[in-house]
Order: structure tokens, then sequence, then C-alpha cells
């Protein structure tokens, strides 16, 4: 479960849900109140996605004033279509991009303009670069439970429900939204393919998948360790979290009651591996069910009489390795005898997932 504040559910304002469509250029200012604000988590924060915006000239590089509470995450599209990581604002993208997209974080109160601007700076040491099958740690997983609360994005928690927790808003995907997903494999074999809805445990500033030289906080920690593992084995920064709060867990993830005992069919909380896969790069694909807090079996084979070996949540993104011919299912997405590999023997079939292009033959 979280270790962070208490939980304080807020409801959302919702006047007007998109930017007006604007004339390209590297500075531009956005009336923020005219759309929706998803209040949750704990602490307790309000997002304000605005609209995408097409840059004049491409940059690297961001800087964002706010008129009223909160504080301005950008991120910038990759040339594979994908978005980088949410960064607060000023901030050195890890790309150089033509469009790119605001977040308005509040704390209380409300936000008004929010002006933007984009240029080209030095880049970073180094460079936040897409692996092919993107990063992945072994971290200790714990069961966020709190059904009936509000995640960091706004998603009431369903019984049973599929997403996971990070400690950073910089892989938050928003609500209904997968373009931030991981894949997490416990030891028995079984895999979760799930969408980043919440942010903890412990920490919410501890991007640690990260190399040092973006690491938002606890730079002098190695790659892939937490600091929440680093604080309770080696009793790091005083053995405490950054709200000087004792650390009773290496957590590095929390997953959904349905991530936890369904997907990844655990009993208690485990180490895990977890594979970041907006940081891999090849052909991704959105799993739709008609379900809100659906799943799709995923099989051992191309056809529905192989074994499950896990399930991909509904709005989840999955890395296509190939695709192969097998058993004709009929889905969301039509009917089709395609099925997809989205891992060494995990299988999920093309009629549940939206929007591949580009996948090879197995």
């Amino acid at each position: 479960m979280r270790y962070l504040l208490p939980l304080v559910v807020g409801a959302a304002l919702t006047v007007g849900l998109a930017a007006p469509a604007q004339a390209a250029s590297n500075e531009w200012t956005v009336d923020a109140s005219g759309h929706a604000v998803s209040w949750g988590g704990a602490p307790r924060i309000g997002l304000v996605e605005l609209g995408t915006h097409r840059l004049a000239r491409p940059a690297n590089a961001v800087t964002a004033a706010v008129t009223g509470d909160g504080v301005v995450d950008v991120r910038g599209l990759r040339a594979d279509g994908q978005w980088t990581e949410w960064y607060e604002a000023p901030a050195t993208l890890p790309v150089t991009t033509s469009t790119v997209q605001a977040r308005v974080v509040l704390n209380s109160g409300k936000a008004a303009k929010v002006k933007v601007s984009a240029y080209t700076a030095p880049a970073a040491a180094e460079d936040v670069s897409a692996l092919a099958a993107g990063r992945s740690y072994r971290v200790y997983a714990t069961r966020e439970g709190l059904v009936g609360g509000t995640t960091a994005n706004g998603h009431v928690i369903r019984s049973r429900d599929h997403f996971v927790a990070l400690p950073s808003r910089r892989g938050l995907a928003g609500n209904n939204s997968g373009n931030y997903s991981v894949q997490v494999c416990a030891s028995n074999g079984r895999c979760e393919w799930a969408p980043v809805w919440d942010v903890g445990p412990w920490n919410t500033k501890d991007d640690y998948w990260n190399p040092s030289t973006t690491r938002e906080m606890w730079k002098d920690l190695p790659q892939g360790k937490p600091e929440a593992q680093a604080a309770y084995e080696n009793d790091y920064n005083g053995g405490k979290d950054q709200f000087g709060r004792a650390v009773a867990n290496p957590a590095g993830i929390d997953l959904a009651d349905g991530t936890f005992w369904d997907g990844l069919q655990l009993s208690n909380n485990a180490w895990v591996t977890v594979t970041y896969l907006w940081t891999g790069s090849g052909p991704v694909g959105t799993v739709r069910t008609s379900a809100a807090n659906g799943t799709v079996n995923v099989r051992s084979g191309a056809n529905s009489s192989s074994s499950q070996v896990g399930l991909a949540a509904n709005y989840a993104q999955v890395r296509v390795t190939c695709q192969l011919t097998g058993e004709s299912v009929s889905g969301t997405q039509g009917t089709s005898n395609v099925w997809y590999r989205i891992a060494s023997g995990k299988h999920v079939a093309k009629a549940y997932v939206a929007g591949v292009s580009g996948a090879t033959s197995c």
C-alpha cells in the first residue's frame, strides 16, 4: 500500500476540455481555467492537462510561468511518435522536438494563465535514449489497495483494479491513458502490462529508472535502485524518505489489487522485475477491452488454448516484438488471426490491441 500522506479525494472541475488551436510559435499562452482538473493522490494534487503545441522551430528546452497556483510539467514528442517523460519546467528535454505539451500540477486553488516558451539549450550530458527493450529493474512490490480512493491522475480505484504506482510523476499517465505503462513480472513466470496511474510508494520525486544525470532526486544512488530500498537496506538518508518518515519496506512500485492478485497471482509483497516500457523503442499498441477495468489474457502461444501466463490491462501500452498467425479472434478491434508477441513466450490477440504499426513477422 502507499505510504504517503493521508488520501484526500477531490472533485473534478469540468469547464472546457481542450485548448483552442494555436498558430505555430515558440512562445504561447493558455487559459488553464478553461480545462478540466483531476484531483487525487496522496499528497493531494490536481492535474490540468493542456493541449499539445506545434513549435515554429524545433527546441529542446522549455520554461513556463503560471498565474495562480501550481507548477508546470512539460514533455516533448519523440521522433518515434512516443512522448518523453514529464519534466518540471524549466527543463531541458532529452530530445529536440517540434511538439510540446504542458500540464499544470496544483496543490490547491486554481491556475489561470500559463505562459510557455521553448528554445534551444546545450544538450544534457547524458541523453535519455530509448533502448530496444526498455529499462528493466528488480524492485520490491507492495499492494496498494485503497479501493474507493482516487489516484494521482484522478482515477477512482475499483475492486480488483489494474494499474501501478511509481514514486515519481515523471511517468504518470493521464486517466484512461497508457502512454506510460510497465511490464511487471513475478518469479512464478506471470506478467502483467499495466498503466502508471498513481504516484508512490514513499517518495514522489524518485525516478530511479533514470541515470543520475536526469534523476530528479537521490542522484548518488545507483540507477535502478529506489531511494526507499536504499533507506531500508542501507540506512540511506538516515533510513527516511523525502518526507522524513522512517521507511518500513523497500518498495519501488505499488500494484493495484487486480494486478497483484489476478495478473501476477501474488499472495504477499514480493520482488518483481519491472520494465518501464516508455524507455523502449519499436512498435507499440494499446490494449482495449469492452470493460473499463477489464483485461486481456496473455497466452504462451497464438491461440486461446495455450496457457494463460499473465494479463494486459485496459489502456496499457505494450511493446510488440513481432507478429504471427494463429487462432482467429473477435474483439474490440475487429476479427483477426494475427497475434502479437509482447515478450518471450507471451502473446496477445490483435483483436484487442489498437494502433500497432510496423510489426515484423516472428
